[in-house]
């Protein structure tokens, strides 16, 4: 998202430097030398608002070359009945699913913001916002497939993924190692730099309580 800070205001011309003069032999004064003027207030506050409203970046961009690149995602969903539960593009049987304006897959919002943020840019609510009638009811591979191609087109490759999902029920092992080959397809990763973790949250508040649904994910990203 553009912001203030990409302005340039004008710098000053350099110029040369004025000779000393006596003022008794000088019969008016020197004449200062030429600068451009700076933007007054208004128009830079003008200007900054304008850019601050300016939409989302979908586009890469082009991150310092650094070797390698680091990103967390996190993301919680309420959990309301008679609603599908999707975990990693994969329809997990439950009672209850995620309430969101998409397909509401809990893991997949995560790794996307996760992949985002490694990049420097805007986050999934930013990109895909859910004002956008066209994200209603969305797959969230979708959105897995928009971030894996920004990932190429800034040069970055896939080093590594440890995701780890919290939620009280129902129990996730026997669905594990469908969810991973499934998130390592939409990746392009080997099953080996792809790491899922599930957990239980104690019955503590909302997550404890079967009311809500979250997961963690660290990604690295390695220069191509």
């Amino acid at each position: 998202m553009a912001s203030a800070s990409s302005l340039f205001l004008a710098s000053p011309i350099p110029t040369a430097p004025r000779t000393r003069t006596n003022p008794a032999s000088s019969p008016s004064p020197a004449r200062p030398s030429l600068r451009l003027r700076q933007p007054s207030p208004a128009v830079t506050v003008a200007a900054a608002l304008q850019a601050e409203h300016q939409p989302a970046v979908v586009a890469a961009p082009k991150p310092p070359a650094l070797p390698f690149r680091v990103g967390h995602g996190f993301d919680l969903h309420r959990l309301e009945p008679g609603l599908p539960l999707i975990i990693g593009g994969i329809n997990i049987p439950h009672d209850r699913g995620c309430d969101a304006h998409s397909d509401g897959d809990v893991l997949l919002h995560c790794v996307v913001d996760a992949i985002l943020g490694a990049l420097g840019l805007p986050d999934i609510g930013q990109i895909f916002p859910d004002t956008d009638p066209r994200w209603k009811g969305a797959e969230s591979s979708v959105f897995m497939k928009e971030a894996v191609k920004l990932m190429h087109q800034a040069g970055y490759e896939l080093g590594n993924l440890d995701a780890t999902l919290i939620l009280q029920k129902p129990k996730i092992s026997p669905f594990k190692e469908t969810i991973r080959s499934n998130l390592c397809d939409l990746l392009g990763a080997d099953p080996s730099v792809v790491n899922l973790k599930a957990k239980t949250h104690e019955k503590v508040d909302s997550l404890g309580e079967n009311r809500s649904i979250a997961a963690h994910t660290v990604i690295l990203l390695m220069r191509k």
